[in-house]
């Protein structure tokens, strides 16, 4: 059984007349009743009674348009919704994420793309660096914004965002109080750090400022997410060095302060894997690609 029988068997269903159905199907007599018979064999039974007066649907043949309809109309649709998903009309873009991408354009480019492309499915997942790797190499993911460009072959990279570190301080910390922090000024107090096993490139950024400082920071606490950093500074649990961008973050009991003499970038990039066919990923990678020519 083929389409093209289903649809004939449906145009003949509607006029119950050779002739005309086979105009409708531009084609001859003969071919349509050709289909005719090949369909009703391979249902196993008549599904038309004709003579030289009349075509007739037979009990089964009402039966069967029902369903012959409901196949061919959702064939007409899967044909719709792959060209829309070819297009990049339709579909869905798998988003992991760093935690301090939500302070650094992520959620802005999110609101455009979903208001150009509102058929398009977003799904974000906060991930580490290393995470994201592993999901866009298995194709657990589409895109990712992560804190390294150390990536494998198979990953395609560009930098959205590169802004400074600065300290993050207790509010009574008596550094607070100053307009620039040189950072062996915290050689004595516990940091707090972004995990090691959890953000490699970050962590290994702030041990090298403070190295070319001239101490190593006594690493008091090590989390995993950048939220969590603050939120323990604000507790005066210790210091930190944080991206720039946290500072919009408004935890109260947390203070910032640029570093004297300037130091390292933070840097985040969006990664992705360029052999997957993904139209939907591909129009959001244009939005991301402008805003970070607009910042």
């Amino acid at each position: 059984m083929e389409f093209r029988h289903l649809r004939c068997f449906l145009v003949l269903a509607k006029e119950l007349h050779f002739g005309r159905a086979a105009q409708r199907l531009a084609m001859s007599q003969p071919p349509l009743s050709v289909a005719i018979q090949q369909l009703e064999e391979a249902v196993g039974t008549r599904l038309f009674e004709r003579d030289s007066k009349r075509v007739k649907l037979t009990a089964a043949g009402e039966a069967f348009r029902v369903q012959a309809q409901a196949l061919v109309t959702r064939a007409e649709e899967a044909k719709v919704h792959a060209r829309e998903v070819a297009a990049g009309a339709l579909g869905r873009v798998r988003i992991g994420f760093v935690g301090s991408m939500l302070f650094r354009g992520l959620p802005s480019w999110l609101h455009r793309f979903q208001a150009e492309h509102a058929r398009i499915e977003i799904e974000l997942r906060e991930l580490n660096s290393q995470e994201q790797i592993e999901a866009l190499m298995h194709d657990q993911l589409d895109v990712g914004f992560l804190q390294t460009d150390k990536l494998p072959a198979a990953l395609q990279s560009i930098p959205v965002g590169s802004e400074p570190f600065v300290c993050c301080l207790p509010e009574g910390h008596p550094a607070a109080r100053k307009r620039q922090v040189p950072l062996a000024l915290l050689s004595e107090d516990p940091f707090v750090l972004f995990s090691r096993q959890v953000s490699p490139d970050s962590y290994a950024s702030i041990i090298d400022m403070c190295r070319a400082a001239g101490f190593y920071p006594r690493v008091r606490h090590e989390v995993r997410h950048w939220l969590s950093v603050l939120a323990v500074v604000s507790q005066g649990m210790g210091v930190s060095v944080v991206p720039a961008p946290l500072r919009t973050t408004g935890m109260a009991g947390a203070v910032f302060r640029p570093l004297a003499g300037g130091g390292r970038q933070s840097d985040v990039f969006c990664a992705w894997m360029p052999e997957m066919d993904q139209p939907a990923r591909d129009r959001f990678l244009k939005v991301v690609s402008a805003g970070v020519r607009t910042r």
